[in-house]
């Protein structure tokens, strides 16, 4: 391929099948790259399927910078960051600190990609012909115990107060729950506007499909490199070199090598979660149920309901930790549900970056280099509107919204 008017969408997860479909809908000649098929390398396969209209805040926060050891896995939470690592990762948990006390100003600059999650998720299903992906019945968050009823109320104010709508279930609506947990006390909101995922890897290959039926191509290449060469950019891997007129990187946890050359910092940490399935299992709720004191998601899915949990600091490669999956069997049993000690489990990195902002913007110079990388917890979530946005930067459009809070050179 000669790569005149060329764009190379390098990794093909949620927010890279996305972008392609919005860049090839609009007639632009679109390579797709991977090193494995799309929705199968990085988080996308094993997410949550949770739309989290919801979580306008970013992570960082003084309560959790000063709290942070209550939830550390060796106490029996979902936090698991070794001292090592820590010491490895120390300039990032420094950015990490300074943001969380701006988190008002980084919650103005998140909330305005969040709160069109649904209607951005609810455009593309319909522009793809898969409407049936998307489950629009809002989510359920659920405490257990005699302290439910404050944690709750404290929840709902919260919500109230950065433009969240809740409404708090009743007691038959909890009772199967409460029935389930073996708990004498339950509280729980229910939010309506958020939605979910009937099958992330699913919905990932539907976006893939979409965007090939648009005239876009995929190809398996592992690529491992960018280089300027002009105007244009040479796509390193382990084949020939391939070049195009324009690239946009979301490779997630691997883009900040690939976008180095070009002058950009990118300070991406893999921050892993794992899922457990439980085969044709009963819900309790037609919606996602997050538990807020266990850290725990449990979302129905096609033929099945997927369990997700913990926020795992260390490298991208390292061996998954068995004690994980044991552990989240053990707390979805104990919620009620009907889930074997073992079975299947999965393993998976989100990139994210230390305000918990995405990076989306372009590259300094001649080069037409693009990137939308550092979706944390919620890169399924923001797929469709950063599809949009990437696809107005391509173009040279005026964003629908401002991109300045995203670029990467605030690093």
């Amino acid at each position: 391929m000669s790569g005149q008017e060329t764009i190379a969408v390098i990794g093909a997860g949620a927010i890279g099948t996305a972008a392609a479909f919005a860049l090839a809908r609009e007639g632009r000649q679109v390579l797709l790259l991977d090193r494995d098929e799309p929705g199968v390398a990085g988080a996308s396969f094993g997410n949550a399927g949770h739309i989290a209209q919801e979580l306008v805040q970013p992570l960082p926060s003084p309560g959790l910078l000063f709290g942070f050891y209550r939830e550390l896995f060796r106490f029996g939470g979902t936090l698991d960051l070794p001292p090592r690592q820590a010491l490895r990762m120390s300039a990032w948990i420094r950015r990490f600190a300074a943001a969380a006390f701006r988190r008002g100003e980084n919650t103005r600059h998140l909330a305005p990609l969040v709160r069109p999650s649904v209607a951005a998720w609810a455009r593309v299903v319909e522009a793809i012909g898969r409407p049936e992906l998307l489950r629009r019945h809002g989510h359920y968050e659920i405490a257990l115990g005699p302290r439910s009823p404050a944690r709750m109320k404290a929840q709902a104010d919260e919500m109230a107060r950065v433009g969240v709508r809740t409404l708090p279930l009743s007691a038959e609506q909890l009772l199967p729950v409460q029935r389930g947990a073996n708990a004498a006390v339950a509280a729980g909101l229910w939010f309506e506007d958020s939605a979910n995922v009937i099958d992330p890897l699913e919905a990932v290959r539907a976006f893939a499909a979409a965007a090939l039926q648009s005239g876009a191509k995929f190809r398996r290449l592992d690529v491992k490199g960018l280089r300027p060469r002009g105007d244009k950019l040479e796509i390193v891997s382990d084949q020939a070199p391939l070049v195009v007129d324009s690239a946009l990187v979301c490779a997630g946890v691997r883009s900040a090598p690939l976008l180095a050359p070009f002058g950009l910092h990118a300070p991406l940490q893999a921050v892993r979660g794992y899922h457990i399935e439980i085969p044709q299992g009963a819900a309790f709720f037609d919606a996602p149920v997050v538990y807020t004191e266990e850290r725990v998601i449990v979302t129905p899915m096609s033929g099945r309901l997927r369990a997700t949990s913990y926020m795992e600091f260390t490298d991208v490669d390292a061996p998954a930790d068995a004690r994980k999956p044991a552990r989240l069997r053990r707390t979805v049993r104990a919620l009620g549900y009907a889930c074997e000690p073992d079975g299947v489990s999965w393993v998976g990195s989100r990139p994210v970056l230390p305000d918990y902002l995405p990076g989306i913007g372009r590259a300094p110079g001649p080069a037409k280099l693009f990137y939308a990388i550092g979706h944390q917890h919620i890169g399924l979530t923001l797929a469709p509107i950063t599809a949009e946005l990437v696809a107005d930067l391509v173009a040279m459009r005026t964003p629908r919204i401002p991109l300045a809070a995203y670029d990467l050179q605030r690093f």
